[in-house]
């Protein structure tokens, strides 16, 4: 039998070049396998639920409430798994490039 975990299922919604938004379904047990974040990013979870993270060799757990975002800064390296004995679901804006914010003449 293989101890290899479900995926989650990632569907991009918006991908332009500043941003891109990706909602994330886990099934019981899925996870996103590991990766880095090359992006600031927001996660704005759609569930409750507990998410085990696996990230710099050591794992935690994480209690996620619907609706109550966090954001942490590019350069992470984690795998997201659904601790949860339901459906979780989240969406992820990954900020791809700052907001022009140079003035500009009002006319």
């Amino acid at each position: 039998m293989s101890n290899e975990r479900p995926r989650a299922v990632p569907t991009v919604q918006i991908d332009n070049p500043r941003l891109r938004v990706t909602l994330w379904r886990f099934a019981p047990g899925a996870s996103t396998g590991f990766h880095r974040h090359e992006f600031d990013y927001c996660v704005v979870p759609l569930t409750t639920g507990r998410l085990r993270i696996e990230e710099g060799g050591e794992t935690r757990e994480a209690d996620l409430t619907a609706g109550h975002p966090y954001y942490r800064n590019a350069g992470v390296e984690h795998d997201v798994i659904n601790a949860t004995a339901a459906e979780f679901a989240f969406v992820d804006i990954e900020l791809k490039e700052p907001a022009d914010t140079s003035p500009r003449p009002l006319s």
